[in-house]
């Protein structure tokens, strides 16, 4: 948020629909990505949010905004309780009903 502030105070009469567009994304960004498996960061290192209840399905919007809220309310807290967890499961995760898994990569053949 504080980057996007940045580079918009170097332009001159940035509208204020543009800032409210770029501000609701950053806030949208997360829960629309995780309900997708996860966010780009996720895919690169290869671990997906599931469902806690069954690690094979995916988790819905109202999980993701749920996860997403306490994850940004709680913040060092929640990451902090990965480690007092037999899941390695952070606060947020709980409360939202998920968990993070590492899935396997996918080899191709040539």
């Amino acid at each position: 948020m504080i980057i996007i502030s940045d580079v918009l105070s170097n332009f001159k009469n940035v509208p204020d629909s543009l800032r409210a567009f770029l501000l609701i994304s950053l806030f949208l960004y997360e829960p629309v990505a995780t309900t997708f498996g996860g966010t780009i960061g996720n895919n690169i290192k290869g671990i997906r949010v599931r469902k806690n209840s069954n690690e094979d399905q995916g988790i819905n919007l109202f999980q993701a905004i749920i996860r997403y809220f306490f994850k940004l309310s709680l913040g060092w807290l929640s990451f902090l309780s990965i480690f007092s967890s037999s899941k390695k499961r952070a606060i947020h995760d709980i409360i939202s009903g998920t968990v993070m898994i590492k899935i396997q990569p996918v080899s191709v053949k040539k």
